[in-house]
């Protein structure tokens, strides 16, 4: 049976937040799938420079942000606060989800050139405007 008969048949209700359960799933299967070549060649001690090169650091750095955000999206799109009806949920959730494709392509993009490290500020302001406005949704919306 396939899944969207089975969620009819059921009558559950999709995410609050569509958008950011696709965002979420998707960077978690970019970290499983980035995680790969750096599972094969971290034993070496001379992969990207060395363990503590800053080209290594900040691909791990990258690998960890697609998890981590992959999970604060996924979170996110199963919140009702706040109400996904509301102009500020609509906000927080681009956000995230701008967010969480920017802070680990940032991270990658600086250890292939290191002058990248300058474009730091765009996944910051994403992230952190994502949970204002998330707490203003919160606080001046609705309840779901």
């Amino acid at each position: 049976m396939p899944l969207i008969a089975l969620q009819l048949r059921l009558a559950i209700p999709g995410p609050p937040h569509p958008l950011n359960w696709f965002v979420g799933w998707s960077l978690l299967l970019a970290a499983f799938l980035t995680g790969i070549p750096l599972g094969l060649h971290f034993h070496r001690e001379d992969f990207w420079g060395g363990y503590n090169s800053f080209r290594r650091r900040l691909v791990r750095l990258g690998h960890i942000a697609l998890a981590a955000l992959g999970m604060v999206n996924l979170l996110y799109s199963l919140s009702p606060w706040p109400p996904p009806n509301h102009w500020p949920a609509c906000v927080a959730g681009f956000a995230f989800a701008a967010g969480g494709v920017a802070m680990p392509a940032v991270c990658f993009l600086t250890g292939w050139r290191t002058g990248f490290r300058h474009l730091f500020f765009i996944p910051v302001v994403c992230l952190i405007s994502a949970v204002v406005f998330t707490f203003l949704g919160t606080f001046t919306g609705a309840t779901p």
